[in-house]
């Protein structure tokens, strides 16, 4: 069996990131996140992106609905541009690591920090006492998917960054209270002008597919049609828009749909308002909503031509999770090992 790591040692640079499987990803999903995975695919360094169906869970779940949520997500991962071929695409359930981890972390976390998670509290609400106990130790599991490959880098938005942080504060403890150096101190990567997609009915609030209202947000499964109007009737402000940055302040229906141009265009914001600066929105609407059918339009076409092939979503997801699996087995045993845990056999 392994010994376990005693000395500081150098981490290589490993990419890891997951979605949930808990209902359609929007345009936010795709800037936010499927967008930049891809580009980071493209660097030469290791990904390894995941379907995180084990933290679907923490809330109740159709099975049925949850199994086709998992391939959509997939999918989605595979048309925005994620090759299986260069990076791990795989779902969390696969994969032993992850759960058996998470137990590890959920002895070494405190739970006064689990109650501080901002999530837990915007889930469970009032009636926090009735929450699943999976709900409240979702940070120790998203820790655990992390650490369980040693990544050094995690793409996430802005209201992920304090799970990042509790997933640092876990490692650090770990190797204080075993001695070691074994898990890196995870750093998030917060880029672009639309790490944060907002609500196209309210520009002060996150895009998000939990949304009750279908106009607030783009699905990745909107035709060219639905997507137009969406943008046609998103709020925004009776004022033209301005020539430089500032001049966004206070308008934030404004300064989401420029943020989207911007992102969707690869460009900055001061470069999209330099060349609409004093447009109507009567202009501007139409000109993103061209942009993001032409951007959008393969994606969905992709995703649905997956979707008639679930067998081979079935099969890359498994290819993917004997590639986890490979990374992440060597790694657990060596933590069982540092915990102080008789195995009679590597598994």
């Amino acid at each position: 069996m392994a010994e376990p790591v005693q000395t500081p040692q150098a981490f290589p640079t490993r990419i890891f990131s997951g979605i949930q499987p808990s209902g359609s990803l929007t345009l936010g999903n795709y800037l936010g996140a499927l967008k930049r995975f891809a580009q980071k695919q493209d660097e030469g360094i290791e990904t390894l992106y995941c379907v995180v169906d084990l933290h679907a869970i923490t809330v109740w779940q159709d099975p049925e609905k949850l199994r086709q949520q998992t391939r959509e997500v997939a999918a989605a991962y595979i048309a925005s541009g994620i090759d299986p071929k260069r990076s791990i695409l795989y779902n969390q359930s696969q994969v032993r690591a992850h759960a058996e981890l998470a137990w590890i972390f959920n002895c070494v976390a405190r739970i006064g920090w689990m109650y501080r998670m901002t999530q837990f509290k915007d889930k469970a609400g009032a009636n926090s006492e009735n929450s699943s106990l999976g709900l409240l130790a979702y940070p120790s599991l998203m820790a655990a998917d992390i650490l369980a490959f040693k990544a050094t880098h995690v793409p996430v938005g802005e209201d992920q960054k304090q799970h990042i942080e509790l997933t640092r504060d876990i490692a650090a403890k770990f190797n204080h209270d075993y001695k070691v150096n074994f898990f890196p101190i995870t750093e998030p990567l917060i880029e672009g002008p639309a790490t944060k997609v907002m609500s196209l009915r309210d520009g002060t609030k996150k895009m998000s597919k939990s949304d009750p209202s279908d106009q607030s947000r783009i699905n990745l499964t909107d035709d060219a049609d639905t997507i137009a109007k969406k943008i046609r009737k998103a709020k925004t402000d009776a004022e033209p828009l301005p020539d430089n940055v500032e001049g966004l302040e206070g308008r934030p229906d404004a300064r989401s749909l420029v943020n989207i141009y911007a992102a969707l265009s690869d460009r900055t914001t001061a470069d999209v308002l330099t060349e609409f600066a004093g447009a109507q929105f009567g202009t501007f609407k139409p000109a993103l909503a061209d942009l993001a059918v032409e951007k959008l339009g393969p994606i969905t076409a992709e995703m649905n031509r997956l979707m008639q092939e679930p067998d081979e979503i079935d099969a890359i997801l498994g290819r993917g999770a004997e590639r986890a699996e490979a990374i992440s087995s060597p790694i657990l045993n060596d933590v069982y090992d540092i915990v102080g845990m008789i195995r009679s056999r590597q598994v």
